[in-house]
């Protein structure tokens, strides 16, 4: 039975399409629609501009890429995105939302784990990753590539974005009762608070000693289209803990961490990993944050899952410690239960994962 309020499950999206809600000129790609969210895809043509932009309540995107453009050119045969460059794509889908539906947008995991900054914009936006009730129109995704250059084309997925009806969230009450009969994270004492339910880092590494990776700089490219392809070692550095579980963030670097709780999403609820209060240490964690229902659940074959944290420290030298809290869980009602849950539904790339790079590279 549907709920009146909450985010909408894979039926209701390929509802959207069939009600002209959606749109896309090509057919959906066969994996595109996931539990709950869709995956978005570049269009045909990419403008490099000379700096992020929001156009503002009076303007369109096309109006500011006309002003700030250096160049554009052609996705179909495929093009490399250089670091520290801004790119504004169209998408292929659009929107014509009801004044009941609104939309946020998040980078896909892989994206989030290759350093890419991504985020959608629509015309008149005042914020990024946000589509509001009743928007008709184009979408757009600004790509900035921060660590390492990639291949993209047209059809490549890089974003997804989730539809919500009305208010969806779990207060504090609620998430505590959740997790009393679901078992949200693995942690005997978990810090659930109104922010959501929080997440910690582990530093003390795997049988190995292995607790993270840091992004080198001056590779070569990675084709986000492919998987299996690229040599761990020519990307990044491993990371040993030597006993201290702790670890100096040099500024401006990228590390792939992960959670010391294992984490789980009931199938009648979607999940956002949201950064920890910044007053906590200037850190960003976890670029992409959506965790779809049947994430680290025993229905979906999953056993609980550990969540990958992209973690990248800014102006200054900042020391992580093992169990530190570094982001929340925000839980979510699902409209009705998905069809299909992450995991073995799905063939999904990071069910029952612990720490585990993008699926770009090769198994080391």
């Amino acid at each position: 039975m549907a709920r009146s309020s909450g985010i909408l499950a894979d039926s209701d999206i390929q509802g959207l399409f069939e009600n002209n809600i959606l749109k896309s000129d090509r057919p959906l790609d066969k994996d595109q629609i996931q539990p709950a969210s869709l995956d978005l895809r570049l269009g045909k043509k990419a403008y490099r501009v000379r700096a992020s932009f929001l156009p503002g309540p009076e303007k369109q995107v096309i109006d500011k890429l006309e002003q700030f453009k250096l160049h554009e050119f052609d996705l179909e045969n495929g093009a490399v995105l250089e670091t520290g460059c801004v790119y504004i794509v169209p998408l292929i889908e659009t929107l014509a939302l009801s004044d009941e539906l609104s939309a946020s947008a998040n980078p896909k995991s892989s994206t989030g784990r290759l350093d890419i900054f991504t985020r959608i914009i629509t015309d008149y936006a005042q914020e990024f990753d946000k589509v509001t009730s009743g928007y008709h129109g184009q979408l757009y995704l600004e790509i900035s590539p921060r660590t390492f250059p990639v291949i993209v084309r047209t059809g490549s997925r890089l974003s997804q974005i989730r539809f919500r009806k009305g208010k969806s969230g779990l207060n504090e009450s609620e998430l505590l009762t959740l997790h009393k009969k679901e078992m949200l994270v693995s942690d005997e004492h978990p810090n659930i608070t109104a922010s959501g339910v929080g997440l910690s880092i582990d530093l003390t590494g795997n049988s190995s000693g292995l607790v993270g990776y840091r992004g080198k700089h001056h590779t070569g490219v990675i084709d986000v289209d492919k998987r299996g392809v690229a040599d761990v070692l020519d990307f990044w550095e491993p990371i040993y803990d030597r006993g201290s579980h702790s670890l100096i963030l040099d500024p401006d670097e990228f590390y792939i961490l992960v959670s010391r709780e294992a984490v789980h999403v009931p199938p009648l609820f979607a999940a956002e990993m949201t950064p920890f209060d910044p007053l906590i240490g200037e850190f960003r964690v976890h670029y992409a944050g959506f965790f779809d229902p049947g994430f680290g659940n025993h229905e979906a074959g999953g056993k609980g899952s550990r969540a990958v944290l992209e973690v990248r420290s800014h102006e200054v030298p900042f020391i992580l410690e093992h169990g530190q809290i570094v982001g929340h869980l925000v839980y979510e009602h699902m409209l009705r239960h998905p069809k299909s849950l992450y995991g073995r539904d799905l063939g999904s790339n990071y069910q029952a994962q612990g720490l585990k790079l993008s699926k770009h590279f090769k198994p080391l």
